[in-house]
């Protein structure tokens, strides 16, 4: 519901896998899949958009496909004791790009508005874009942060089309990511099918409360849990 409303869903989501005693790596591959289903709504209900800019799409996915596979396996490859010493760096780092979502959302709106439309296709938007898919497969909170900020540095285009780019580009990093750890053994799939059924519902609920629940607040006190989780895991 949170990611539906304001985003930063699995700021709730892996600490609450931790402390209920999962080792950080399969906390995190655990979240990943279960989360799948999220991103290919978010992504199918703007297809419509997304048909309009089939030549970046060819340009993009395989660089965010690539990124997704090559953050899963740099994953796969780090040692439970380095990534658990990572953990509260990565969270505080989701926490801020959460915190620089809106502003983000704002400068583009501002740029559309002052610059004209150009819909060109860059091939320079390929490798950051690819980079910022490796970071997705690798942890994913506050993936689409990064990603509308790099599409909106190469691409000067409504929020609107840019912000259906970015779904498509976060699906394909995190569906790439979770069919790698499909067949890692590392799925704790008891929590993870829990989680898909609560996250289709969570998502149906956000839609319906999404004109009755103040999202930036919300966002705010996503923010807010994160910063003392971070602060946490430090300390531990």
């Amino acid at each position: 519901m949170v990611n539906a409303l304001a985003g930063g869903g699995t700021l709730i989501t892996f600490p609450l896998l931790t402390a209920f005693g999962l080792p950080a790596v399969v906390a995190n591959v655990t979240n990943t899949v279960a989360l799948c289903p999220g991103y290919f709504g978010a992504t199918f209900a703007q297809r419509e958009l997304l048909k309009q800019q089939a030549k970046r799409l060819w340009l993009l996915l395989p660089a965010a496909l690539l990124g997704g596979l090559g953050g899963a396996f740099l994953l796969l490859n780090t040692g439970e004791r380095l990534f658990k010493g990572l953990v509260p760096w990565l969270i505080l780092l989701a926490s801020l790009l959460l915190a620089v979502g809106e502003p983000i959302k704002s400068w583009l709106k501002k740029k559309s508005a002052e610059s004209e439309v150009n819909r060109q296709d860059k091939l320079i938007a390929i490798l950051p874009v690819g980079l910022s898919a490796v970071y997705g497969g690798y942890f994913g909170a506050g993936l689409s942060v990064i990603v509308l900020a790099v599409l909106g540095i190469f691409y000067s285009d409504s929020l609107t089309r840019l912000n259906a780019l970015k779904q498509t580009v976060a699906f394909a990093s995190n569906t790439a990511a979770a069919v790698v750890f499909l067949f890692s053994n590392q799925v704790y799939w008891s929590v993870a099918l829990f989680m898909m059924v609560s996250a289709l519902a969570g998502g149906a609920a956000g839609g319906k409360l999404a004109n009755k629940i103040n999202a930036s607040v919300l966002r705010w006190l996503v923010v807010g849990i994160g910063l003392v989780v971070a602060l946490i895991y430090f300390i531990k």
